[in-house]
């Protein structure tokens, strides 16, 4: 008996020190990962801003002014997907500090799409906003707010099969949030697995960026006591967020 219980207290102290052990291989890795993607920013600006000088060179060819556009193409990629990556490092690893305190919810979405205007414009796409005539104010962090409208926004850009999308703001039991588009391709989504970060659907990890944006949303939902939802109804998709009202 005394040999078994001497075994066992063997077997338990190896299983705490491989469990430290997996963890510090998971925060160096989760760090690794972190300075490569900001130390691949900066680089990624400068060949970015290169190849906008090199555009507007005279005598540039016309095949020549489709490499540079492809290049250009290529590297917001890259830079969006080491965004992606630099931003799941900090949520995961629990450095980022959360500040939840009474914001005006309706008044940060209007904020936000009046910076985002040129942007969206760009695209080509046209929003249809939906609010309430009054305001909602929810318990929040105001920079992980924007970060998350960012992140949905960018979802639409990839994903959206036409010009025109929808922002809804609702008050129910939570303030509800909801980006809605048609989506390019219904047939091959699991709503069930949006949010997930290995989700690998046809369309959710093609196009720009490392396909995290919505598992970026469900962690910075949750860092504020917030949820995500997912539907789809006759091919359109909606990504609603769930916040909890502030007294």
């Amino acid at each position: 008996l005394l040999g078994m219980t001497v075994q066992f207290n063997k077997n338990l102290d190896y299983q705490k020190q491989l469990k430290l052990e997996t963890e510090k291989a998971e925060k160096s890795i989760r760090q690794s990962v972190s300075d490569i993607a900001h130390d691949l920013r900066t680089p990624l600006t400068v060949m970015k801003g290169n190849l906008q000088m090199l555009r507007m060179e005279e005598g540039l060819s016309d095949k020549g002014t489709q490499y540079v556009d492809s290049c250009m193409q290529k590297a917001d990629e890259m830079r969006e997907m080491a965004d992606d990556f630099f931003q799941l490092s900090l949520l995961e690893s629990d450095l980022e500090e959360v500040e939840r305190k009474r914001v005006d919810v309706t008044e940060r979405l209007l904020q936000f799409l009046a910076t985002h205007e040129a942007v969206i414009r760009t695209k080509g796409m046209e929003p249809e906003v939906i609010f309430p005539e009054k305001s909602i104010f929810v318990l929040a962090d105001r920079k992980l707010l924007d970060r998350m409208f960012g992140n949905l926004l960018n979802n639409v850009f990839r994903h959206a099969k036409g010009d025109r999308f929808t922002i809804r703001l609702e008050e129910r039991e939570k303030a509800v949030i909801t980006f809605a588009n048609e989506a390019d391709a219904p047939e091959s989504l699991r709503i069930e697995s949006l949010f997930e970060r290995t989700y690998r659907g046809d369309k959710a990890r093609n196009g720009n960026g490392a396909g995290l944006g919505l598992y970026i949303v469900k962690l910075l939902a949750g860092k504020q006591k917030a949820h995500v939802e997912a539907q789809l109804k006759e091919n359109i998709l909606e990504i609603s967020v769930h916040l909890p009202l502030a007294k």
